[in-house]
């Protein structure tokens, strides 16, 4: 995975606690009217949100909800509406043989701005059993455990 450089703007933390990400890839996003202003803003959530590919070959984000402008009235838009992600085709079809295989769904990282244009970052992930999602857990203790630890003696030196 390269560095993106961009203002980060939302985050999917939930999606790597889910999922075994293994590979990831940069869209863009079709945008109604106000909804750049609001992700500019920073009132995006990505909690319940997840990629497909329709019948038409065309990459679609669900669920992922944009908060309507506040100075934005009539011309605001539906909060989780279906957005059109932009992706080369080349790309999109090498997302469809691999979200074929037993497992393997698309799901959104996170978001930012780059060169003034709103950016997805999907992974191309697989699910987590119950049991990885623990040992992940138990992992993560360990090691802060071993930084604190190493924390107080280097204190206590």
């Amino acid at each position: 995975m390269s560095k993106r450089k961009g203002k980060t703007i939302a985050q999917n933390k939930k999606a790597r606690h889910d999922y075994f990400i293994e590979d990831t890839i940069e869209a863009g996003i079709v945008l109604k009217g106000t909804e750049i202003k609001s992700i500019r803003a920073g009132r995006v959530q990505m909690k319940d949100s997840h990629a497909r590919i329709d019948q038409n070959g065309e990459v679609q984000l669900i669920n992922m909800h944009i908060a309507p402008y506040e100075q934005g009235n009539r011309f605001n838009h539906d909060p989780t509406r279906t957005r059109k992600l932009l992706l080369h085709r080349k790309e999109i079809d090498r997302l469809i043989g691999l979200t074929q295989q037993k497992g393997y769904t698309l799901v959104p990282l996170k978001i930012y701005i780059k060169n003034g244009y709103a950016k997805v970052l999907l992974g191309l992930g697989k699910g987590k059993k119950q049991y990885d999602k623990r040992e992940d857990l138990k992992r993560k203790q360990m090691k802060r455990d071993i930084e604190r630890a190493v924390k107080d003696h280097v204190r206590g030196v």
